[in-house]
């Protein structure tokens, strides 16, 4: 499967493609400039090259043409963004990390979009993709750090069960990361909005917490999937 992620030189979308890249997905980097996604792809395979990491660069156009496509771009960028390759979304799910926050002084604080959340928003940009919302409470640094495990689990909503099911295999194919569907796409507002109470945490403890929840039956372990063979040819 290969997984495009738009906004991609940023610290959350870089350390999501190489986290996925470790587990076997092919990962496209976009930016609005494909040089920078460039420069990008360049420093994460320099950083581990020993890892084999199927991981190429383009702009967001070339992202978006992935399978399954990411959004990980500043909050205020995610629509606009959608509705540039909105044609090549069509019909695809789209899993939007993006979370709508500012720093007032010591404190983050949410902020709510229009449509309540930035996945909402995704979604009325592009109405006919699928939109997942997901990996909001993943520490970045933590994720991109691939010497070690990462443990976590990762609320996932949509309004569609296939976006849901096939975020929640991306998820469950890292491990130590556990995908559970928290409901309807309704539910990204205060998943979004929450991110803001963990990085309060991390200010003042000094650390980067995960969300992990007890009492929910852990689920089988999911294996990258590989796209369908080709048909054979008539000829």
């Amino acid at each position: 499967m290969q997984i495009g992620i738009l906004g991609g030189t940023g610290p959350a979308g870089s350390a999501l493609g190489a986290r996925l890249a470790s587990v076997g997905y092919e990962i496209v980097v976009g930016s609005r400039s494909k040089y920078r996604a460039m420069e990008a792809v360049d420093k994460l395979l320099a950083e581990w090259p020993d890892r084999g990491l199927r991981i190429v660069a383009g702009d967001n156009a070339a992202a978006a043409a992935a399978d399954v496509v990411v959004i990980a771009t500043p909050w205020d960028g995610a629509y606009g963004t959608a509705t540039s390759v909105a044609e090549q979304l069509h019909g695809k799910v789209v899993i939007c990390m993006a979370n709508a926050l500012t720093r007032i002084g010591k404190e983050f604080q949410p902020l709510v979009p229009p449509r309540g959340s930035v996945a909402a928003s995704v979604q009325a940009a592009v109405p006919d993709c699928q939109v997942a919302a997901g990996f909001h409470h993943v520490p970045a640094k933590e994720l991109g750090d691939l010497d070690h495990p990462i443990e976590s689990d990762v609320l996932i909503c949509s309004d569609f069960p296939r976006a849901t099911e096939v975020t929640s295999k991306i998820v469950a194919s890292v491990p130590n990361m556990r995908p559970l569907d928290a409901g309807g796409l309704s539910q990204a507002t205060p998943i979004e909005s929450f991110t803001a109470v963990l990085l309060q945490l991390n200010v003042h403890y000094k650390t980067r917490v995960a969300v992990k929840f007890t009492g929910i039956p852990e689920p089988e372990r999911a294996e990258v999937a590989e796209p369908a063979p080709p048909e054979p040819s008539d000829g």
